[in-house]
């Protein structure tokens, strides 16, 4: 096992942490105040992960790998693109009975200057986008992106996703501190949007 946390265990679900860099600083961020989920301290000591590293450590639990998998760390998960492309593949080839979803701030379009989302059919069968807001001005203060067109760009990803055929569930957290969300108004932009909606109410402590 190696000195970082690529791979670690919730709620019966394996988790797949690829990297720390973001393009969101959201102020509700559990890496904000811990270190660790049920234990793995997902702070990375290099950026430099490859496939085979993450392949590496999925088989030392392989007997967990029958249900979900989850692309999700304390980073966006799809600025690691080509990684998990061949991370789920090696999944798919393997465990094709597994799930595979990501959790994303649906910013990769936009980073990457073209619809990534063809790319990833077949390999990914979910995606959960936080959408964090119901207007630009209420994303940017609770996100704190550092690209512009941010939140156009969530939309526009949520929206390809669905056409797509990936199971699309946007999000927002509620409860955090003195920050309001209109979820009413969230809810009926996803349904727009063809998406499913989903509330994550603040968890404290974290896991």
């Amino acid at each position: 096992m190696s000195e970082y946390n690529l791979v670690y265990t919730l709620e019966g679900k394996v988790y797949i942490n690829l990297t720390n860099s973001c393009t969101n600083n959201c102020v509700f961020c559990i890496r904000n105040i811990k270190e660790d989920v049920v234990g793995a301290n997902l702070f990375l000591n290099t950026e430099n992960v490859k496939a085979q590293d993450v392949i590496d450590q999925l088989e030392t639990i392989k007997d967990k790998l029958s249900s979900e998998v989850v692309f999700c760390g304390y980073g966006e998960p799809m600025l690691k693109l080509d990684i998990i492309k061949k991370v789920a593949a090696y999944i798919k080839k393997n465990y094709p009975e597994t799930i595979i979803r990501i959790n994303t701030n649906g910013h990769a379009n936009l980073v990457y200057k073209r619809n990534v989302l063809p790319e990833l059919k077949g390999l990914i069968d979910k995606f959960s986008v936080s959408l964090n807001g119901e207007s630009e001005e209420v994303y940017n203060k609770i996100s704190l992106p550092n690209i512009e067109g941010a939140y156009t760009a969530v939309k526009e990803f949520i929206k390809e996703a669905v056409i797509e055929g990936f199971g699309t569930t946007a999000t927002i957290v509620t409860n955090y501190k003195g920050y309001d969300v209109d979820m009413q108004r969230c809810i009926e932009i996803t349904k727009d949007l063809g998406a499913q909606f989903r509330e994550r109410p603040w968890i404290e402590n974290g896991y």
